[in-house]
C-alpha cells in the first residue's frame, strides 16, 4: 500500500496499435484483438514469495488508460491528476509524453465518451443537478460472471463451445471467433507467468521462494491446458478470470459471487485428500485477498467524488441459504471470515448473507470480524433480497443464488447484466425545484417544468402533486439518455470475453453488451429518502397542517439560505420528528416517495428491452450531489450534504438509538428496491469490550435478519481517531472506514467525505 501510484499507458499503445492496423475490421474483432495483444505483451512482474500471480499492470494499483473508452477528461485532467483532492495519480514524463504523440491524436474525438457527449451533450449537461447519468467514459462492469463454470471448463472447454455455436451459426462468425481468440489469447496469458515463474525460479538463491515460483509455474502451466483440480489452481484460475476482465474493459466492480460455494468441492477434496492443510488453504485466502488490492480504477475528477477511494468492487458474498432456506454456511465460509481478520485492507469487498436459520457461530463471527473496524462484512437479508429480485422478474432458483456486485448491487451469477450502475437521481434537488416553480435556488436557470412556487399551493396534496410532477419529467429524460449511452455502448464496447463467462450469450451468438444474457436490467438510485422525509414531514407539519410557518416565510427563508432566519432553521430541525427515531408517520413519507419513484420509474424499459430496477445507495454522491442542491425545508443549509448511505438517516437526526433506525428502515418498501440498498450504523470500539457486548450485537443482527431490510453495514471507531487521522494522515494510512458500500483508507479520502464520515451518529454503550 506505500507503492506510489502511476498512470499506465503500456496497454493504450497496445489497443491504438491493432486498432490503427485495422481500420475495416468489426469493432468486436478489434476488441478482441486488443486484447489478445495486450495479453501476449504486456510487461509482466511477479513477486518471488507471492502465492497467487497475474495483475493488469507491472506496478501496484496504476492507473490504465483506456482509449476506446474516454480520453477528452484525461486530456484536460493531465496536469491535474498528480494534485486533485481525490483519488491521484503520478504522472511519468514518458507517458504524458506517449499520451500526447500516440494515443490522443489517433482517439480524439472518435470514443465512447466523445459519441455520447456528440449525440446528448447538451441534454446531460441540463439535467446535471437532477441526475447523473453513468458510464459515459467507461465500459460496463458491475456483474458477476459464471465462475462456477470458467472452473469447471476452463478457458479451452470454453473454446469447444464456441467452437462448436459457430459452426451452427456461420452468420455469427465475428461474435463466436471474437470469443476464441480472447479465449486462447487468455492461455496464452497463463502460460507466460508460468514461464516468467519458471525462469526466476532459475536464478533464485533462497530455496523457499524457489520451490514457489516452481509451484506458480506449474499451477499456470496446468490451467492453461485443462480445468483446475486443486484448491490452489482454482484460485489461481478464478484470479486469471477477474485480471481478464479488467484488462477487457477497465471497469468497476466485476464481482467474484459466492466464493465458499463454488471453491469449496477443491477445498474439500483437497483437505480429504491430504493434498493442503487448512493452514495453508486459509493462506491462499489472505494471498487472494492481497491481490484483489492491486487493482484500482481511475476515474476523472468528477467521478472520483462520487465513487471516492477506489471502490473497485470486488464483492466476495458468503454465507446463506439454498431455495428451501437451508443453511449453506460451510468451512471455507468461516476460512474467508478469518482472511479478512489476517488482512484487513479495503478489497475485496465482503458480503455476509443472512437468514432466519444462519448458525449461531456464523454469526458470532461475523460480530467478531466487524468489531476488529475494517468495515467488513457487510451483511444482507435473504428473505429480503430474494423477495425484491423475484418482483423484479427474478426466477426463484436464480433468485436465492444471488451475490452482490459492487458496493450493495444485486445480482444473480453469471447470467445477469444488471447495469446497476446507471444513473443517480437526486430527490432532494426535485424537491428543491418544487417549490421554487421549477427554477434551480443555486442558479436560478429553469430547470423543471413550472409548477408553482411553495405559496401557490392551498395544500400538502397539491405541492405533492406537482413533486410528483416534477419527478416523472426528470425520470423521462433521465431514461432517454440511459438509452443513448447503452446504444452507444453496444457499438464501440462489445465485450466478446466477458460474454464467453455469462450464460446465454455463447448460446444466442450475442455479446453480453446487446441483451445477450438472460436478465437485461438497468440500475436506477433514488438520493435520498430520509431527505425527502424529513423535509416533507416540516412541510406537512410545520407549513401546511398548522399553519405555524407560513409558506411565505418557508419560501423566503429557503431562498435566503435561512440567513437572518436561524430561529426557523432550529424550528425546522427540532420542532419536527425526523426519519430514523421509529415515527411511523415520518417514515410512511420516505415509503410513499420511493414507491411513486418506482412505479413512474416501471413505466420504461432500457435499450435492451429490460427492467428498470430502482436502488436506494449514493456510493459517496451524497456529497457532491449535495452541493447541487439549495437550501431545504428540513433546516439543511444550501451545498452540504445529504444524508450517507442510501437508507441511513440524516446524520445527527437519529436520537433513539440502532433499534429505532433499523425499524424506522424497515417500513421502506424493499420489495421495490431490485438494484440494492443501504444502510450505513456506526458503532464505539467500546461497545464490543466484553463477550456479553458482543452477544448483544450478534442478537441484533439476529433482529437485522427478520425485519425485511436489504443491507447493513458498520463502521467500528471513534470520533477522536478520525479527527486525529484528518489531521495527522501519516499516523494513521491503514485507517479504513465504511464509506457506502465499500471500504476506503479514511487518509484518502477528500476533506468534506472525512468530515460527513465523522459527523454520522455513533452508537455506544448509551445507546
Amino acid at each position: 500500500m506505500s507503492a506510489e501510484r502511476f498512470l499506465s499507458t503500456d496497454q493504450a499503445r497496445i489497443i491504438t496499435r491493432v486498432y490503427k492496423e485495422n481500420p475495416g475490421m468489426p469493432v468486436i474483432r478489434k476488441r478482441a484483438m486488443s486484447l489478445a495483444a495486450a495479453l501476449r505483451e504486456l510487461p509482466l512482474s511477479i513477486d518471488p514469495e507471492e502465492l497467487i500471480a497475474g495483475n493488469r499492470t507491472p506496478g501496484i494499483r496504476s492507473g490504465v488508460v483506456f482509449p476506446e473508452a474516454g480520453i477528452s477528461w484525461l486530456s484536460r485532467e493531465m496536469d491535474l491528476l498528480p494534485s486533485r483532492a481525490q483519488d491521484p495519480f503520478l504522472v511519468r514524463d514518458e507517458d504524458r509524453k506517449i499520451f500526447a504523440d500516440e494515443i490522443e491524436p489517433f482517439w480524439s474525438g472518435t470514443t465512447l465518451e466523445d459519441h455520447i457527449y456528440s449525440t446528448a451533450g447538451e441534454e446531460l449537461a441540463a439535467i446535471e443537478k437532477v441526475v447523473k447519468i453513468n458510464q459515459k467514459d467507461h465500459a460496463q462492469g458491475h456483474i458477476c460472471p459464471d465462475v462456477s463454470e470458467w472452473l469447471m471448463l476452463g478457458p479451452s472447454g470454453l473454446i469447444d463451445l464456441a467452437e462448436k455455436k459457430r459452426s451452427e451459426h456461420p452468420e455469427k462468425i465475428d461474435f463466436y471467433d471474437s470469443l476464441v481468440l480472447t479465449l486462447e489469447a487468455a492461455r496464452d496469458f497463463m502460460r507466460r507467468y508460468s514461464s516468467l515463474a519458471r525462469d526466476m525460479a532459475a536464478s533464485e538463491n533462497d530455496p523457499d521462494k524457489c520451490m514457489n515460483l516452481l509451484d506458480l509455474s506449474e499451477v499456470c502451466s496446468d490451467i492453461s491446458i485443462r480445468p483446475p483440480v486443486s484448491f490452489r489452481e482454482a484460485v489461481q484460475s478464478l484470479w486469471f478470470l477477474f485480471v481478464i476482465l479488467h484488462l477487457e474493459s477497465n471497469a468497476s466492480s466485476f464481482s467474484p459471487g459466492r466464493m465458499d460455494q463454488y471453491l469449496f468441492r477443491y477445498y474439500r477434496s483437497d483437505i480429504g485428500c491430504g493434498r493442503i492443510s487448512r493452514a495453508f488453504a486459509l493462506e491462499l485466502m489472505d494471498a487472494l485477498f492481497i491481490k484483489f488490492n492491486q487493482i484500482v480504477y481511475m476515474r476523472n475528477s468528477h467521478s472520483a467524488m462520487y465513487f471516492a477511494g477506489f471502490p473497485i468492487g470486488f464483492n466476495i458474498t458468503v454465507g446463506g441459504s439454498d431455495t428451501e432456506g437451508r443453511d449453506l454456511t460451510n468451512e471455507l465460509t468461516y476460512l474467508i471470515l478469518k482472511a479478512q481478520d489476517h488482512v484487513r485492507l479495503p478489497q475485496p469487498n465482503l458480503t455476509a448473507r443472512l437468514h432466519r436459520n444462519s448458525p449461531v457461530e456464523y454469526l458470532d463471527e461475523c460480530t467478531r470480524i466487524i468489531s476488529l473496524g475494517t468495515g467488513m462484512p457487510q451483511l444482507v437479508s435473504d428473505e429480503s433480497i430474494t423477495g425484491a429480485l423475484i418482483h423484479s422478474g427474478v426466477d426463484p432458483a436464480d433468485a436465492a443464488d444471488y451475490a452482490l456486485v459492487g458496493c450493495v448491487e444485486l445480482s444473480t451469477q453469471g447470467n445477469y447484466l444488471g447495469w446497476s450502475d446507471a444513473a443517480m437521481f437526486n430527490l432532494v434537488k426535485v424537491l428543491e425545484l418544487t417549490c421554487n416553480n421549477g427554477k434551480c435556488q443555486l442558479t436560478g436557470r429553469q430547470t423543471g417544468p413550472e409548477t408553482g412556487y411553495l405559496t401557490d399551493f392551498n395544500d400538502f396534496p397539491a405541492f405533492e402533486k406537482a413533486y410528483e410532477i416534477q419527478i416523472g419529467y426528470f425520470i423521462e429524460r433521465m431514461t432517454n439518455l440511459c438509452s443513448i449511452v447503452e446504444r452507444i455502448h453496444q457499438q464501440h464496447l462489445p465485450s466478446p470475453f466477458l460474454s464467453s463467462v455469462i450464460n446465454n450469450c455463447i448460446d444466442k451468438g450475442v455479446d453480453v453488451t446487446s441483451g445477450g444474457a438472460k436478465y437485461n436490467m438497468s440500475g436506477i438510485q433514488a438520493i435520498q429518502a430520509a431527505n425527502i422525509a424529513d423535509s416533507m414531514a416540516v412541510l406537512k407539519q410545520l407549513v401546511f397542517e398548522t399553519g405555524r410557518v407560513s409558506r411565505e416565510e418557508m419560501q423566503e427563508a429557503l431562498s435566503l439560505n435561512f440567513k437572518g432566519k436561524e430561529s426557523l432553521r432550529q424550528r425546522c430541525i427540532n420542532n419536527v420528528p425526523k426519519f430514523g427515531n421509529d415515527i411511523g408517520w415520518v417514515d410512511d413519507i420516505a415509503s410513499k416517495w420511493v414507491s411513486v419513484f418506482v412505479q413512474k420509474l416501471s413505466s420504461y424499459t432500457n435499450y435492451r428491452g429490460g427492467k428498470y430496477n430502482m436502488g436506494l445507495y449514493t456510493v459517496s454522491a451524497h456529497v457532491p450531489m449535495g452541493r447541487n442542491v439549495g437550501a431545504t425545508p428540513d433546516g439543511r443549509l444550501a451545498g452540504t450534504v445529504l444524508a450517507d448511505g442510501g437508507v441511513s438517516p440524516m446524520q445527527g437526526r437519529d436520537k433513539l438509538g440502532p433499534t429505532a433506525v433499523f425499524k424506522s428502515v424497515a417500513r421502506l418498501p424493499f420489495r421495490l428496491a431490485g438494484n440494492g440498498a443501504l444502510l450505513n450504523m456506526k458503532f464505539l470500539p467500546s461497545f464490543f469490550k466484553t463477550e456479553a457486548d458482543r452477544q448483544k450485537f450478534s442478537a441484533l443482527l439476529r433482529a437485522f435478519s427478520g425485519l425485511g431490510i436489504h443491507h447493513v453495514q458498520f463502521n467500528v471507531v471513534n470520533r477522536d481517531d478520525l479527527l486525529k487521522a484528518k489531521n495527522d494522515p501519516d499516523s494513521y494510512k491503514g485507517l479504513t472506514v465504511r464509506v457506502a458500500g465499500y471500504t476506503a483508507y479514511f487518509t484518502e479520502l477528500a476533506r468534506d467525505l472525512q468530515d460527513e464520515i465523522i459527523q454520522r451518529t455513533e452508537f455506544g454503550d448509551g445507546n
